[in-house]
């Protein structure tokens, strides 16, 4: 058996080292375009920040150890055109230009998501980079070393992940936004809002409520960012504003999404019966909404490409979707969320509630009781729940693990208010923050209620 994959990083990698170890007679070949697999792009700012001195860590594989596992790893390599009925690959070698073909059995597409690149006067002009693999970051080194102002357009994780570590290196740092707020897709005002006043009693500029129009430069470096409010001075600017699927391979080919995610079943399965698809280039079952979405992360890719091995000759194990659950560290600050929004789920048009406790995290007669702020979402008539957030200045983020569990098993608010949960008092309370929220929710039962029953 012939077992193809396009593109080797968080998706492609967990791919490929379960095919070889469930099918240890199939003939495996992956296409590589970078000359690198498997890079953590989630620790980019870690590395830009010097908190992560040897990039080697942010590798977790190598075409040497896929190559002791019997993997044929082509780097440097770049998939022209496929053909998913015949089976065939048109392949060019990026660093000799030779073109040849390959065919397949199973096609594993995991070819992920590039940058969002806007289309805008000034692009060409240096200094302005992208933000998404080792060599960008290794650019955005090498750039900031010597210039004194940073622009970084997009207040995602990414974005503002990156103005800490330029602020922390003592830049100048002005983080520009079309939304009115910073990472509006995971968290709602009343916490995104404690970030944003980090960033100010740093002197970190926020333009927020602006949209990038165009780049002007000087000697063919950007020197202004022209927003819809004016003119911002800068040395460097960082692009951060998404990510797309890198799909074009396979449009017309098999069902995706508008955005051209593809569209896989619970087993991984494209509308193509030998083509599989996992990671970013790939639409998600989103467990709150109950529909495909795109929701780009490390987690989800892992998780989908381990899953593409076990079901590639028989479907055995199913997708469980996902919650989007997230985390997040700014400077004392550590915060996660999971599922959605208040906002979202206006977006989304659902008749939602919320409950939002503010709570020492464990007893007061301990010598320390940090404030943990905990929101719940939830639906109004089910009561089912929806999504939550956290923040704390202890690192309590794994409650939203504990949420996304909940989320993704249909549980209610009323239910998360007695849910077991130890009680010991150097890490909580009896009754535990999560408990206090389901409780907060809880409906009031009227005397007269009691008295009939």
């Amino acid at each position: 058996m012939k077992i193809a994959v396009i593109g080797c990083t968080h998706a492609g990698t967990a791919a490929v080292v379960n095919a070889a170890k469930l099918y240890p007679e199939a003939q495996i070949t992956v296409y590589e375009r970078n000359d690198n697999i498997s890079f953590l792009s989630c620790g980019i700012a870690l590395y830009v920040g010097g908190i992560v001195k040897d990039p080697e860590g942010l590798f977790y594989s190598s075409p040497q150890q896929l190559a002791d596992l019997g993997v044929v790893t082509h780097m440097r390599h770049e998939v022209l055109a496929v053909d998913a009925d015949a089976k065939k690959l048109q392949v060019r070698n990026m660093q000799t230009g030779e073109a040849f073909e390959d065919s397949f059995d199973k096609l594993i597409v995991t070819t992920g998501s590039w940058p969002i690149v806007p289309k805008l006067a000034g692009m060409e002009l240096g200094n302005i980079l992208l933000c998404k693999n080792y060599d960008h970051s290794n650019t955005i080194i090498d750039k900031a070393k010597n210039v004194n102002h940073i622009t970084v357009v997009g207040a995602g994780y990414i974005g503002v992940e990156l103005v800490e570590a330029f602020q922390q290196s003592g830049k100048q740092v002005t983080l520009i936004d079309s939304a009115d707020r910073i990472l509006n897709r995971y968290l709602d005002a009343e916490f995104s809002s404690r970030i944003e006043e980090s960033f100010s009693s740093k002197g970190i500029e926020l333009a927020l409520g602006q949209t990038v129009q165009a780049f002007e430069g000087k000697d063919g470096m950007v020197s202004h960012v022209v927003t819809s409010k004016g003119k911002i001075e800068t040395d460097l600017v960082i692009l951060c504003i998404g990510f797309r699927p890198n799909t074009e391979l396979l449009k017309g080919q098999v069902d995706m999404l508008p955005n051209g995610a593809i569209i896989v079943d619970e087993y991984m399965q494209t509308s193509k019966e030998d083509v599989f698809a996992a990671g970013d280039s790939c639409a998600v079952r989103y467990n709150p909404t109950g529909k495909a979405a795109y929701i780009p992360l490390a987690t989800n890719a892992v998780r989908m490409g381990m899953l593409v091995a076990r079901n590639l000759m028989r479907k055995t194990t199913k997708y469980l979707g996902t919650q989007g659950t997230s985390g997040l560290k700014i400077y004392d600050l550590n915060l996660a969320s999971t599922g959605l929004t208040e906002g979202a789920c206006k977006d989304e048009k659902l008749n939602a509630d919320t409950v939002t406790i503010e709570d020492a995290y464990r007893p007061e007669f301990m010598p320390t009781a940090e404030t943990v702020n905990v929101k719940v979402v939830y639906e109004k008539e089910s009561r089912r729940l929806l999504g939550a957030q956290i923040m704390s200045k202890v690192d309590l983020t794994q409650a939203m693990n504990t949420l996304s569990v909940c989320i993704q098993n249909g549980m209610t608010v009323d239910e998360l208010a007695f849910v077991d949960f130890f009680f010991q008092p150097h890490y909580n309370k009896p009754w535990n923050f999560l408990n206090s929220a389901g409780i907060a929710a809880l409906p009031e039962i009227k005397t007269e209620q009691l008295q009939q029953a």
